[in-house]
């Protein structure tokens, strides 16, 4: 997959040549330097940005080859997000936002569903208030909701933990962890202890995969990071533009 921003001699290529599967129900943590083409990736691989050449493949569908009401429709159904930008709607409750992609879907909940994940994000006297009478960090958990609620056959995350403390980013991860055994998650930290959750960490410079880590530790994720040169690389340049393979087979 290629992904190049602005044309002639000031573009940037932000994705030079990447091929890269994400097997079904794994938990894969991203990370790299700033400008190394991470949140590209994630962008692309979400249906939030289209690459510039190449392909990617998300539960058995290709993304490449939908119109933008399609690519909508599937994000809906198949997706789940966790971004910097919480997204919710300030007019509507905790409970509301959490189910929204459900209602929108019209997909069923089973009865307490709701509740019980509430509770055990430490949201569930907060359900019926708005957003703007929450924390940041009660913020980023009821968008954290929200992404695992509806079963997605794959959930993205940028930086999920980012606004909360060393307590509620250990949840949030064991329940990320957990949601591995059943859906795909792709998560971009910048987090070694959020890293090590993850099976395994895919390293990014300079818009390729540098090193990829099974079973990371904190320590080794850390050091491998201090590494990462500038043109640190796993492998050369690819014949061709390169695809993105995400998940199983579409259901």
């Amino acid at each position: 997959m290629v992904k190049t921003y602005g044309e002639g001699a000031g573009a940037v290529t932000a994705l030079d040549h990447v091929s890269i599967a994400f097997p079904a129900h794994s938990f894969t943590a991203v990370m790299g330097p700033s400008g190394s083409g991470k949140r590209s990736l994630l962008h692309s691989d979400a249906g939030l940005d289209r690459p510039t050449s190449g392909s990617v493949t998300v539960d058995g569908i290709e993304l490449t080859g939908l119109d933008d009401r399609a690519l909508t429709r599937f994000r809906r159904e198949h997706l789940g997000f966790v971004f910097q930008a919480f997204n919710l709607l300030p007019t509507l409750t905790v409970r509301q936002n959490v189910v929204l992609p459900l209602e929108l879907g019209r997909r069923r909940k089973k009865p307490g569903a709701v509740d019980e994940l509430l509770t055990r994000l430490g949201l569930g006297e907060r359900a019926e208030h708005f957003p703007s009478e929450l924390s940041g960090g009660q913020q980023q958990r009821v968008a954290i909701a929200r992404a695992v609620l509806g079963g997605p056959a794959v959930i993205f995350a940028d930086e999920p933990t980012g606004a909360l403390d060393t307590g509620a980013a250990a949840e949030v991860l064991t329940l990320l962890r957990e949601a591995a055994t059943r859906q795909t998650i792709v998560m971009v930290t910048h987090d070694p202890v959020a890293a090590s959750y993850a099976d395994r960490v895919v390293f990014f410079a300079d818009g390729r995969v540098a090193d990829v880590m099974t079973d990371p530790a904190p320590e080794a994720v850390a050091t491998r990071m201090t590494h990462l040169g500038a043109r640190s690389r796993t492998s050369g340049s690819s014949p061709t533009a390169g695809r993105t393979v995400i998940g199983g087979a579409h259901r």
